[in-house]
């Protein structure tokens, strides 16, 4: 898998709305900065996730422009726009932010290991 490969399955996987195809992609000591929250233990992380597909009903995360900044044979960061739509209290909502996303490679598999949103 390349790291462009696991960016694809991080976000298919994201879609799923379930959690454990996430922490798949996820490296152990992942470290995660949103807007509102950071989260450093895969719990904290599952619990944000969780939290927001019950929100955002029905949401759909994508990713547009992305730009590799570095990427060598163990670390690979990405930047791009991101954009989620779904169901807020039975009504569609929209919107969109920037990403940071940082990949390390370890046993010949991609892991994310963090994650900074703001929107």
């Amino acid at each position: 898998m390349t790291h462009q490969q696991a960016l694809a399955q991080y976000i298919t996987a994201t879609n799923s709305h379930v959690f454990n195809n996430v922490k798949e992609i996820l490296h152990p000591q992942a470290v995660y900065w949103f807007t509102d929250k950071t989260c450093t233990t895969l719990e904290d992380i599952g619990n944000y996730f969780n939290h927001t597909w019950q929100v955002i009903e029905q949401e759909v995360y994508s990713a547009t422009n992305v730009q590799w900044l570095t990427v060598d044979e163990k670390t690979a960061t990405c930047i791009y726009t991101y954009h989620y739509e779904g169901y807020h209290k039975g009504k569609f909502i929209s919107g969109s932010g920037r990403a940071t996303n940082i990949f390390i490679k370890e046993n010949d598999k991609w892991k994310l290991i963090h994650e900074h949103l703001s929107s």
